[in-house]
């Protein structure tokens, strides 16, 4: 049966470019079309779609008023299409996310001939992607039999005290479909005086990447900044690799960017950096790989676990999307495997006799 879709959205333009690439899918039913946030209200009860594809700034009723609501009476995935990218409204994308949408996209543009097949695949993908999320309020996860092979029995978890001799001095992240999300429950509790460096590294569309720093900039008590070309990373500080770059660190622990072919389909690719942070800091490493679909950055985490550093994998009932952590839980790379809620409180059980 084809995924069935509700387009809110009110610029007839747009309209006409989303209904045209997704109706280029055999997979796809576009069900019901909305200019507004309550027409898609009234109309979700009707036609029942499996996934809402919404703008943010609409009349009456915008996408963060309709996200909300939806996930207060009938949750359904929710993918934000929107044209907010590169300014400051980019920020406001993210509280719909928040809200309980699953992930961005950025709007098809008329003109966009030279990249019309990319943009089609990659959308399309994503709504097959939210297809098989089961939502509920404040609660999103992915069914095992759509994205998940048969369950498996974890490797043994090493006990964190066998560490206390190498004290954590760089912390990685990597998340793909969900992370935002994640990120922000695992950043935003750290104190201001949080004493090591944060590396993230979030699989987002292009143009979303400013909107998602100034987002958690706002929401956290730490700041949050993409790395400097040759920047030393300093504690109490996050850090993003730049769009179309993957991060790595130099000898000297210096960061650089690498122009080197995408990992997994992926640039920047969480294994990349979670490599170079295992090449660097070794036994003082520590990797956590998030929600998020296909393989990138299992071979990183166990890169760290090999190089001594301690590794953590997000459960698959928090996950939106159970892949990347699946496959490193596969490759034996995840030390401990963790509810998405207890993983800020082991990092700020780990670093407590680091705090200022």
């Amino acid at each position: 049966m084809p995924i069935r879709v509700l387009l809110v959205e009110d610029s007839p333009i747009a309209l006409a470019i989303l209904k045209r690439i997704l109706s280029s899918s055999p997979d796809i039913e576009i069900v019901g079309t909305a200019r507004t946030g309550k027409e898609a209200l009234a109309l979700i009860p009707q036609v029942q779609p499996q996934v809402i594809c919404t703008d943010l700034h609409m009349p009456q009723m915008d996408g963060l008023e309709l996200t909300q609501e939806v996930m207060a009476t009938f949750p359904k995935p929710i993918l934000v299409v929107s044209a907010s990218v590169q300014d400051r409204a980019s920020e406001n994308v993210f509280k719909l996310l928040q809200a309980g949408a699953i992930d961005v996209f950025p709007k098809p543009l008329a003109g966009l001939a030279a990249d019309y097949e990319k943009v089609k695949n990659e959308l399309i993908s994503k709504i097959k992607i939210l297809a098989g999320v089961s939502v509920f309020t404040q609660r999103r996860r992915v069914h095992q039999s759509l994205f998940s092979p048969p369950a498996m029995t974890l490797p043994p978890t090493p006990p964190p005290a066998r560490r206390v001799s190498y004290p954590i001095k760089m912390i990685a992240i990597g998340a793909s479909t969900g992370g935002p999300q994640a990120l922000h429950r695992i950043l935003s509790p750290l104190p201001a005086d949080f004493p090591l460096p944060i590396i993230c590294v979030q699989h987002i569309s292009e143009g979303f990447l400013q909107g998602l720093v100034d987002w958690l900039e706002a929401e956290c008590q730490l700041p949050v900044k993409i790395a400097a070309m040759g920047e030393f990373p300093h504690p109490q500080t996050i850090y993003f690799p730049p769009e179309k770059r993957h991060l790595e660190l130099d000898r000297q622990g210096r960061f650089y960017y690498s122009q080197a072919s995408p990992v997994s389909g992926h640039c920047p690719s969480v294994t990349v950096t979670f490599e170079s942070v295992a090449s660097v800091y070794g036994r003082s490493s520590l990797g956590i790989l998030l929600t998020g679909m296909g393989r990138d950055g299992a071979a990183g985490l166990s890169a760290i676990a090999r190089a001594g550093g301690l590794t953590i994998a997000q459960d698959e009932q928090t996950s939106v999307v159970f892949g990347m952590p699946r496959e490193a839980i596969a490759l034996g790379a995840a030390q401990q495997v963790l509810p998405i809620g207890e993983i800020a409180k082991t990092l700020l059980g780990l670093t407590k006799s680091q705090l200022c």
